[in-house]
């Protein structure tokens, strides 16, 4: 059996390839961080996935977009709190979405499961709206 893992690295050759300006691979870093959180994930990358997956899912924001305010992010702050995760996971996985076909079909369950992953976290919802709004003061409503 194919581990997350591989599964993973593997959709990533698919986004990292990925021709559209918009930088898909930025969502699927999220998506796959915010499921598969653990003592290894620091407390940096689980906020980094969970704004990045408010500022894609409910602010529309392209992963090029989500990319440049981690990179403000990281400029800003060197703490960041520590995050419990949900008690439930998504039932759309990295698996479900390569079993869609590659181009239109896959990068559309891209979309489906950052969605779901999101919606995993929606009790931690309104910190982490929070912290995007006092951290992106003008750039997050």
């Amino acid at each position: 059996m194919t581990s997350d893992q591989e599964l993973y690295d593997e959709l990533s050759v698919y986004t990292l390839t990925h021709p559209a300006p918009e930088f898909l691979h930025q969502h699927v870093v999220d998506a796959y961080t915010a499921q598969h959180p653990g003592n290894l994930t620091k407390p940096i990358g689980l906020v980094f996935a969970l704004i990045g997956l408010y500022l894609f899912i409910e602010k529309g924001f392209t992963g090029r977009q989500v990319q440049k305010m981690h990179m403000r992010l990281a400029n800003r702050r060197k703490q960041w709190p520590v995050i419990d995760p949900p008690q439930t996971k998504s039932k759309i996985t990295v698996a479900d979405v390569l079993a869609a076909a590659p181009g239109e079909q896959r990068d559309n369950a891209i979309r489906v499961w950052c969605a779901a992953v999101w919606e995993t976290w929606s009790l931690q919802r309104s910190m982490v709206v929070k912290l995007a709004q006092e951290e992106f003061r003008h750039h997050v409503g």
